[in-house]
């Protein structure tokens, strides 16, 4: 299953989601030490901006006309190489098998099939369905699991594999075509790997897409540099018709695309920031010290200083409610997740998703209700008895802890939860002192929002009576 990484999914991957010119290297900088050696011919050994017989200036023949063959994709591929190491200023150390593939193909391939004898397999999908339905963005008719298959079945348009060391390219054409920026977006991908490893996941939802932030970013940040030369000095392939958008279908889930799509759009502007600190050297570092939260991704001066909070919730639940068996017990969501939560149900101007953004970025995710975050903790509850947790599955409950940056921070918070969310968009009705019940739609349950100076409270059950037996105040 090929995916990218969040804490929905299982496998860790690297796509392209639809959605100032670096210094050329002087390719012939160590030639006297090397023999009888000029530029251009080919070099004794392998040098930045050269790789399997092409210099990344090399003119080659390539029409996509009717396909790529064999020399042509060649040519494509090796010549990509030699440009992004160009504009990164790493060298490559190893080939990437690439494979071009049709999109139905890759709609067949990647969909979600939940074993049902895997028991680890289903109760991450259940705990997991339930750290999306906290921040209000998948309700109880349908699960993140079928979500991201509408969303990634048409925005993918290639992807990195680390365990499989391999690049796959997602075709809209009848004859497999390349895009030249897709190219160079999955190329940097491989060349990370090789460079820094980038095998592994984060356990929090939070700190997957921060780091991938990081990952996505600096691949972001690099094929936009290479269109940029594209367009100013160098001879480039064409790039096909309706390339860097896949056709998402009717029922594409926007406020979730907007989470997972924050490394695409924050990234590049947050590695261009440390960039700007301290040249290509400081984005190396990071990959030893990646961020830890979407705060600083959305926030780049936050990083890497701003650290968040460790937020605890003790388990007070009764004898009819416990844990997942799961690991990690609760998970983070952070502030990327907050945002897109507001956004969905109008609780910040959705125009300002569009103004002010930075310089590579495609949206603007700070907003005054989810600025001050810092830090959360959501913890999932399934029924203590198998027999109800397997025959009732929208019987399941959470608590989720939100500390802010300061007490006004949490009332403002506070506030546009339970007023503009639960009870304005929502429809839920105050039926006690900080408890509310909503009665109808897919997020339909009991909810109890308290606030303690910087710190808000959020239980929720499908029964009033449920809210004291999950997490007794």
């Amino acid at each position: 299953m090929n995916r990218p990484r969040l804490a929905a999914l299982l496998s860790v991957i690297f796509v392209v989601v639809a959605g100032c010119a670096a210094p050329a290297v002087n390719p012939d900088a160590t030639a006297d030490t090397e023999g009888d050696w000029s530029w251009p011919d080919d070099p004794p050994t392998d040098r930045l901006g050269w790789e399997g017989g092409y210099w990344y200036n090399e003119s080659i023949d390539v029409n996509q006309s009717d396909g790529l063959n064999a020399t042509e994709r060649a040519a494509f591929v090796n010549r990509t190489m030699a440009r992004v190491e160009v504009i990164r200023e790493l060298e490559f150390t190893d080939t990437v098998p690439i494979e071009v593939i049709s999109r139905a193909e890759y709609r067949n391939q990647s969909q979600f099939d939940t074993n049902p004898d895997n028991e680890s397999a289903v109760i991450h999908s259940d705990w997991n369905d339930q750290v999306w339905e906290s921040i209000l963005l998948v309700g109880e008719d349908r699960t993140i699991d079928e979500v991201f298959g509408e969303i990634y079945g048409g925005a993918v348009l290639g992807y990195y594999s680390p365990s499989e060391d391999r690049i796959v390219l997602i075709s809209d054409e009848g004859d497999p075509v390349v895009d030249r920026q897709t190219l160079a977006h999955e190329l940097h991908h491989a060349l990370q790997d090789q460079q820094f490893g980038i095998d592994g996941s984060p356990p929090t939802q939070d700190r997957q897409l921060a780091e991938n932030g990081l990952v996505e970013g600096d691949a972001r940040y690099v094929d936009r540099l290479y269109e940029e030369r594209c367009a100013d000095d160098w001879e480039c392939v064409p790039r096909p018709s309706g390339s860097g958008s896949g056709s998402i279908g009717g029922s594409f889930d926007y406020p979730v695309f907007l989470t997972i799509y924050t490394p695409y759009s924050e990234g590049p502007t947050f590695v261009s920031e440390l960039r700007e600190r301290g040249g290509w050297a400081a984005v190396n570092d990071a990959y030893a010290m990646p961020p830890v939260s979407t705060e600083q991704i959305i926030h780049p001066e936050t990083y890497p200083d701003e650290q968040p909070v460790e937020v605890r919730i003790e388990d007070r639940s009764s004898d009819e409610w416990v844990r997942y068996d799961h690991d990690p017990v609760g998970d983070t969501v952070g502030e990327a997740s907050i945002y897109a939560m507001l956004w969905k149900h109008g609780a910040i101007d959705r125009t300002d998703l569009n103004r002010n953004t930075g310089q590579y970025s495609a949206y603007n995710y700070s907003a005054g209700p989810s600025k001050g975050w810092a830090g959360d903790l959501v913890v999932p509850y399934r029924p203590a008895s198998d027999d109800e947790w397997e025959t009732n599955p929208n019987q399941r409950a959470y608590v989720w802890r939100i500390v802010w940056d300061s007490e006004a921070d949490a009332e403002v918070f506070e506030t546009k939860y339970v007023t503009t969310i639960l009870q304005l968009r929502l429809g839920a009705k105050r039926v006690a002192p900080n408890t509310y019940l909503l009665e109808t739609g897919p997020f339909a349950d009991a909810y109890r929002v308290t606030r303690q100076n910087d710190t808000v409270t959020i239980v929720n059950a499908p029964t009033v009576d449920a809210l004291a037996e999950v997490h007794p105040e």
